[in-house]
């Protein structure tokens, strides 16, 4: 299990901080590429953005480092929540693969979060 939970956990990073960064630093591009972005502002878009960052290192640093690992399982938590979020900003919007999408990446964070917390805890 602690296997699985690490490959989940890194391509949530990978994920999660490719698509922070494009919102975070590249608004435009962010904008062409994901058309909901144009429905942020830029500010809104920057700390959404931000806080993906600093959701996919929490999912590596600490456990890696060995330094606080049970912040993982509450980076993994907090990115379902925002995930779960993302679920409904796009439901109003209709935006039917962007809906599955987050959802996906959604329950995959949970996992990850229900694994560290309870069944294979740093």
């Amino acid at each position: 299990m602690n296997v699985a939970l690490w490959i989940a956990q890194v391509v949530l990073a990978l994920a999660f901080f490719g698509a922070g960064y494009d919102q975070a630093a590249n608004y435009d591009d962010a904008k062409r590429r994901m058309a909901w972005v144009s429905a942020l502002a830029r500010p809104t878009a920057a700390i959404f953005g931000i806080l993906e960052i600093l959701g996919a290192i929490g999912l590596i640093v600490p456990a890696w480092t060995g330094v606080h690992p049970r912040v993982t399982a509450f980076a993994a938590l907090a990115l379902a929540l925002l995930m779960a979020g993302a679920v409904v900003f796009h439901v109003r919007r209709d935006e039917i693969p962007q809906i599955a999408f987050s959802a996906t990446f959604g329950l995959v964070a949970a996992f990850v979060a229900i694994g560290r917390f309870a069944i294979s805890p740093f």
